[in-house]
């Protein structure tokens, strides 16, 4: 949930971890004049471009969510070095409003300057508007100014991505797989027995992580319409779920967020993955750097493919170009908008966009920002009698535990219990029958991969998603005005668009068009969304809390007349996805299984971007899990792990197209040490280590 108008819904998703001191210090601290070393906020953080090497083993373009987790679990292997290249500013100026948690909604940092603050295309089916698309430009990325839902997928949606790519020998895309990598990015906090009890919070512990750097917990305070939540849902055949997050979130409950439980403050990428850890010499992010491109060498990779040599980076549009050398990968960690712009930049995508922007073109990948989706949502208003969170604020408390609080009861509901079985049914036939026509209309670039691609997805959808018990619905309860908002988004879109750049330019914004509304589908499954939720306001208990609906209001009651008002009053939930998706290259794919960008023999694209198709869930918690899984295949290919630990089945040596594996190099690390500082430097390094472990 993100910090909007109350008409506009808040979403998306993000510590305790401290990992042991291992190492080996390639240069020595005195190496770092710009860091400060005692200064926990600042430990990997590069605060002068000079202090950054001529060449890395991984450079990560992107400190965003995924990136940051890339960047902490990479350089766990002390035999790499890692780059961090952000475009944003490190958030230690706002520090204050990013860790506290309601801030998010009443000192929102969305429309400063650590949102890029990007604008759809003007979308037919929202009247003609320019939607805005909040995303986080800063260290943590979207995670550093989010509303915090942490909300996991449906089992079947996960294994869907696994069986429409029939190349993940290796099962990182299963659901147990996937499953095993969101735990282990999380640390999971029960809420007390009384909150517990006001909000009707039920979990089971079993389906959490327990020593992850990504706290999951509720806040310290909470309030009675709360509580009325899930009983309410239940009068209209809406079952109350005790454990939404082993594979089945459908029904109504009270999610985790992101927030540490041991200070109150929010729990992000960057907290957990990174400010926990102790100075690390193979590691340096650096703020205020943006990407320009990608350097290709001069001659293609024994393979045929594109092979990366390093990126050019700028701190403005009219800096200088600096360029810093990979010995082994890029990795692009940018989200939705950013990595698919940089891929372009980069020669790299749909050849008639390319060459329209003045890009020389690289490799003809025409999936590139092909398929764009995103979740839509909007919120009624209604007037209450009952004390909320914004009442609370209003009044000037301010303690850590208030400050806590952030709306968190949430429902999905599946088709058939959305429209009936018959109209479900009806639904879906026609929905069916319209898939070769919402082929072409949706996709101009006329590309059949692409073509092909968008038609398995629609099947999915139409076949599996529609059919069983996924949600197609999500309704949220917020309380943090002084109204009560009761809030619906559509979960799998059959609408898609496209993203595509205009110059040459990585500070010029691309043209976004995620095509909102634009299959009839959707527009009725939203417009029943609404028509819910205001049933939800009718039933008990929560109706007897609130006194009237002044949005939209009872002048909205027939089809049209939600379909008008719905133009001109949803906007996004904050979800893009599909630009850069993993899918065969036949159906229009941009990675494979392994991540890597077809035709390239060492980029690879982790974030948010790869998903085929919209889940039905926020989408931080599958990213961190993704960004795990990430870390997991690139860790085992350059140290020569043969299988998937997270898999239940033996698998064999996992391939790749890169061309420059090296043997493994694992190297005693108390030998580099001693080598690099000698006996006394050793020790001093060691008792250092001790010293951090009592912070």
């Amino acid at each position: 949930m993100w910090p909007l108008t109350e008409t506009t819904i808040l979403t998306l998703a993000s510590t305790y971890f401290l990992p042991t001191f291992a190492s080996p210090l390639s240069k020595p601290f005195g190496a770092y004049p710009n860091r400060e070393l005692n200064n926990i906020r600042a430990r990997n953080i590069v605060s002068d471009s000079s202090d950054i090497q001529s060449s890395y083993d991984f450079i990560i373009v992107g400190g965003g969510l995924a990136g940051l987790v890339l960047a902490s679990r990479l350089s766990e292997d002390s035999n790499h070095t890692v780059l961090v290249l952000e475009a944003g500013e490190t958030g230690d100026a706002n520090i204050t409003q990013i860790d506290t948690p309601a801030d998010t909604y009443y000192s929102s940092l969305v429309g400063s300057e650590y949102d890029y603050a990007y604008q759809t295309a003007q979308q037919a089916g929202c009247a003609n508007r320019n939607v805005s698309w909040p995303r986080g430009k800063v260290l943590g990325g979207s995670s550093a100014i989010n509303g915090m839902y942490l909300v996991r997928p449906n089992e079947p949606e996960i294994n869907a991505i696994h069986y429409i790519n029939p190349n993940d020998t290796e099962e990182f895309w299963t659901w147990d797989s996937y499953y095993a990598a969101m735990k282990k990015s999380e640390t999971f906090g029960a809420p007390s027995a009384d909150i517990a009890a006001e909000a009707g919070i039920q979990y089971n512990t079993d389906s959490y992580g327990s020593s992850g750097p990504i706290h999951w917990s509720y806040p310290g305070e909470t309030f009675n319409l709360v509580g009325n939540w899930t009983p309410s849902l239940l009068t209209l055949g809406i079952h109350s779920n005790p454990d939404a997050a082993s594979g089945d979130n459908t029904g109504a409950y009270i999610t985790t967020s992101s927030i540490n439980p041991s200070n109150w403050t929010r729990s992000y990428s960057r907290s957990g993955y990174i400010d926990s850890l102790p100075p690390r010499s193979n590691l340096d992010i650096l703020a205020s750097a943006t990407v320009t491109n990608i350097v290709w060498s001069s001659g293609a990779s024994g393979s045929g493919n594109l092979t990366a040599t390093g990126v050019q980076w700028a701190s403005s549009s009219t800096a200088a170009k600096q360029t810093v050398n990979a010995n082994k990968e890029v990795i692009l960690a940018a989200g939705t908008i950013g990595s698919t712009q940089l891929l372009q930049l980069s020669g790299v995508g749909p050849s008639k966009y390319l060459q329209a922007a003045g890009v020389d073109v690289q490799l003809d990948l025409p999936g590139v920002g092909q398929r764009l989706q995103d979740h839509l949502s909007g919120s009624l208003v209604y007037t209450t009698n009952a004390e909320t969170a914004g009442d609370m604020h209003t009044a000037g408390v301010a303690t850590a535990e208030f400050m806590s609080y952030i709306n968190s009861a949430t429902a999905y509901v599946n088709l058939t219990t959305l429209l009936g079985s018959d109209n479900a049914s009806a639904l879906i036939s026609s929905a069916q029958a319209e898939v070769d026509s919402s082929t072409s209309s949706f996709l101009p670039l006329g590309d059949s991969t692409v073509a092909a691609g968008y038609k398995t997805i629609y099947d999915t959808v139409t076949n599996q998603f529609y059919s069983g018990n996924s949600g197609q619905i999500e309704l949220l309860l917020s309380i943090t005005s002084a109204n009560v908002l009761i809030q619906a988004a559509i979960q799998h879109p059959l609408s898609a668009g496209e993203l595509y750049i205009t110059s040459n330019s990585a500070f010029d914004y691309p043209y976004i068009n995620p095509n909102y509304l634009a299959h009839d589908a959707d527009l009725t499954i939203l417009r029943e969304g609404f028509k819910l939720a205001r049933l939800v306001s009718q039933a008990s208990p929560l109706s007897a809390y609130l006194t009237g609906e002044t949005t939209p209001g009872s002048s909205v009651s027939t089809d049209d007349e939600w379909n008008t008002w719905i133009e001109s009053a949803v906007g996004t939930e904050y979800h893009p996805t599909g630009t850069c998706a993993m899918l065969p290259l036949e159906l229009g794919g941009v990675v494979s299984p392994s991540l890597l960008v077809y035709g390239t023999s060492n980029v690879r694209v982790a974030d948010a971007s790869v998903y085929p198709f919209d889940l039905s869930s926020h989408l931080g918690a599958p990213t961190y899990g993704l960004a795990e899984q990430a870390s997991t295949i690139i860790r085992n290919y350059w140290n020569g792990v043969s299988t998937n630990p997270n898999s239940t089945t033996s698998t064999s040596s996992p391939s790749s197209t890169s061309s420059s594996k090296p043997a493994n190099s694992n190297t005693n690390a108390a030998h580099r040490l001693n080598s690099a500082y000698g006996l006394r430097g050793l020790c001093a390094v060691i008792c250092l280590a001790a010293s951090m472990m009592v912070i």
